[in-house]
């Protein structure tokens, strides 16, 4: 039996996507994932958990002096966030 009404996979998932309301967690995902490009290698050998929740960004760091720098660039930091995710996902980011 063939339908009449055929759609592209593509199609099908992103209203799956949409309906299942997980269209944020998958970018917050996929932004953490490209954290070592964003803050660079330095930092991230420095980092011990990254996550999000609540569209705040928590990092758990292993160095005061990395904490340092990044409460001086938090700004720069979250904007830059936003930016390579294309969408505001980052209101606020605290440093552990």
């Amino acid at each position: 039996m063939r339908r009449k009404k055929t759609l592209l996979i593509s199609e099908v998932l992103r209203e799956y996507r949409k309906e299942m309301n997980i269209d944020v967690k998958l970018k917050e995902v996929e932004l953490l994932r490209s954290w070592e490009d964003i803050a660079g290698r330095a930092i991230s050998k420095r980092t011990s958990k990254v996550y999000i929740k609540n569209r705040t960004l928590f990092i758990h760091l292993t160095s005061s002096v990395v904490r340092n720098e990044l409460l001086m660039i938090r700004e720069v930091l979250k904007a830059r966030l936003n930016e390579v995710a294309g969408e505001v996902l980052v209101d606020e980011i605290v440093l552990k």
